[in-house]
């Protein structure tokens, strides 16, 4: 009985057609979950674009739409006597010091490069930035983000950044 699955194996092999055919599906199978991670990693990055233009506009609303209803904000930085501290902050009150930023007033906040990692419904970006506020530097530091996906759209459940002045900032 082993020679005859050895040999069908063999015979199978030796059919041109056939081993194409594999090959081919192969080919489609790979491409295919290459692709669902592109896309997933694109819409990472999409929700993540569109809580910025809703940061960078003031419109709580529009960040609304990127966040779930029980997500953690954090932050990392120094005290003053250079101790690290790790802050929590509420949701409302973070919307609300974007919102309440006198319209007289700018800030911006660069984000470098996008590091997204995607593992079905979750998702992590690292994200490098340079913040401005009134058109001078302020501070860099990275933000960290995890994503779910519910029914279909990435929300971000947690949000942590780190906050230093000691970062060479690209010259405009």
């Amino acid at each position: 009985m082993p020679a005859l699955k050895k040999h069908n194996f063999y015979k199978f092999i030796g059919n041109t057609k056939q081993m194409k055919n594999l090959y081919l599906i192969t080919i489609i199978l790979f491409t295919q979950m290459g692709f669902a991670q592109s896309t997933d990693t694109e819409s990472v990055k999409a929700t993540i674009d569109r809580f910025f233009e809703g940061f960078h506009k003031q419109d709580s609303i529009i960040m609304l739409e990127t966040i779930d209803k029980d997500m953690i904000l954090q932050t990392i930085g120094k005290d003053r006597e250079g101790k690290t501290q790790v802050r929590s902050s509420e949701v409302s009150g973070f919307l609300k010091s974007i919102a309440s930023i006198p319209k007289d007033k700018s800030f911006k906040e660069d984000l470098l490069d996008y590091n997204i990692q995607v593992d079905g419904d979750m998702a992590h970006a690292w994200t490098p930035y340079y913040f401005y506020f009134d058109k001078n530097f302020s501070h860099c530091g990275v933000n960290s983000f995890q994503l779910v996906r519910k029914e279909g759209h990435w929300k971000i459940i947690y949000l942590i950044d780190t906050r230093r002045k000691d970062c060479r900032v690209a010259e405009d």
